[in-house]
Order: C-alpha cells, then sequence, then structure tokens
C-alpha cells in the first residue's frame, strides 16, 4: 500500500512540475516592429492590432533614422531588454538596421523583412536600391535639409508622397502620413552595412510588386539571397504593404513566430 501511495506521489509532483513548466514552453516572442524612412512607428497600427489581438506582445521601436551602425544599436538595447525570443521585423531602410541589430543577439530567433533592405556586408541601401530598374523615388525627393554637422535630410514632398510611397493607401491617410513622414540622413543611406544576422537566422519577406521605392526584382533578388523561408509577393501592393495590407504582413510574422 506505501508503495503505491508513493507512485501516487511522484506522478502527482511529475504532473504537478509539468502543468508549471507548459506555459513556459509555449510564451509568445516578442515581435519588435522597427519603421523606415519616411514614415514612424504607426504605420505599423493594422499590424500591431491583429498580432496584439493574437495575443503577441509587440513593440514599436523608434528608428532614428541617423546612420545604420547607431541606429542598429539603439533597436539592439530594446532586443536586450527584452526577456524572452523576440522576432525583429523591418521596414524599408529599417530591414538594414534589424540585419545589423540581430547580429549576435541570442533571442532572436528570426527576421522578417517588410518591403525592406536585406544588405550584405559592405553595401549600401543607396546602391541596392538602384541596382535595378523601376525605382522612382529620387526626382519625388523635396530639396534636401541642411543639417549642421554638413550632412544631409531627406524628405518625399508632400504631394508626390501618395503616389510614390504609398499609392494603395487613401489618399485623405496618405496626406496625413506625408505630413508626419520622418526624414533619413544621407548618411544612412550611403554607409555600407556589416555583417547582417540574416546570415545565421530564419528569415522572412514581404513586399508588393507595385513597391516605388525599392523595385521588386530588388526585394526578390535580396529574399532569394538571404534563402527566405517564406516570401510573400502581394500583386499591387505599395512601399508600405504593412499599412495597405496588415493582415498578410501579420500574417508572415506570425509564421516567422512559430520558427523552431
Amino acid at each position: 500500500m506505501n508503495a503505491i501511495k508513493s507512485i501516487a506521489l511522484a506522478l502527482s509532483i511529475i504532473g504537478s512540475a509539468s502543468a508549471i513548466a507548459a506555459p513556459a514552453a509555449s510564451v509568445k516572442p516578442t515581435v519588435i516592429l522597427v519603421h523606415g524612412a519616411f514614415a514612424d512607428s504607426t504605420s505599423w497600427n493594422g499590424v500591431a492590432a491583429k498580432l496584439r489581438a493574437d495575443g503577441y506582445n509587440v513593440i514599436g521601436a523608434a528608428n532614428p533614422l541617423r546612420s545604420v551602425k547607431g541606429d542598429a544599436a539603439a533597436v539592439a538595447t530594446i532586443v536586450k531588454s527584452v526577456k524572452g525570443p523576440v522576432v525583429l521585423v523591418g521596414h524599408s531602410y529599417g530591414g538594414a538596421v534589424i540585419s545589423a541589430a540581430a547580429y549576435g543577439q541570442s533571442n532572436v530567433k528570426s527576421l522578417v523583412y517588410v518591403a525592406a533592405f536585406a544588405p550584405d556586408q559592405g553595401e549600401t541601401a543607396l546602391e541596392l536600391s538602384g541596382r535595378y530598374p523601376g525605382g522612382t523615388l529620387g526626382p519625388a525627393l523635396a530639396e534636401p535639409v541642411a543639417l549642421p554637422d554638413g550632412g544631409k535630410d531627406f524628405y518625399i514632398q508632400q504631394d508626390k508622397f501618395h503616389q510614390q510611397f504609398a499609392a494603395d493607401v487613401p489618399k485623405a491617410q496618405a496626406e496625413l502620413m506625408a505630413v508626419a513622414q520622418r526624414p533619413i540622413a544621407e548618411a544612412a543611406l550611403t554607409e555600407a552595412a556589416s555583417a547582417p544576422a540574416w546570415k545565421n537566422l530564419p528569415s522572412y519577406f514581404v513586399y508588393g510588386t507595385a513597391d516605388k521605392n525599392i523595385p521588386a526584382a530588388a526585394l526578390k533578388f535580396m529574399a532569394d539571397r538571404a534563402q527566405s523561408r517564406k516570401t510573400v509577393a502581394i500583386p499591387g501592393a505599395s512601399h508600405v504593404v504593412m499599412t495597405s495590407r496588415p493582415a498578410e504582413v501579420a500574417k508572415l510574422i506570425e509564421t516567422a513566430a512559430q520558427t523552431n
């Protein structure tokens, strides 16, 4: 009888331990969203709402848009502050930032590139955007704003913002996005990338086929080179595919979050 009681007690302890351990094993990763040039964290609102509804903790990182190295360091501090796994998501220039920010970070489990640059070491965003035909950003830019350090800030002309940047977003919404756009420093676009994390981490890509900032051919090239686990090319979507097609983007992010 004592032997039976001992076995029952052992099973009870094992069952309790399993119940305690189960939630830890099922904890969802935190999703960190990194915006790119001419945008801010609100560009992720639709994606963030979907992810939060599905039980994910979401952080919209403020990307300084000053230099790849400095911006990556800023994002890396956020990554390090998270206790648990992270899915790092970057839009446009933000792709170059997450490629550097995730390097050597043990809690980053996967990367998601949303109409984003995935540069190899030594490459620049400016060079990659012009490697394939189809980009029309140059003529849409306003006169550069001179900075005290001798550098320049770039904005998109507000009257050209809708068609250039967000053609599949309602006009009224795009006009407000144009007003709130964040400028990017010329130095950030011409800075050579360091060793990229996509060579060591599972990567996923989504972009629109009507992207006018980064030609679809360039985006496909970078996805193929990174051996993307899943690439989604959305017909007719603009550069701000996360704003115009949040459900598809959120779905890919959740796929990346479930990567083993």
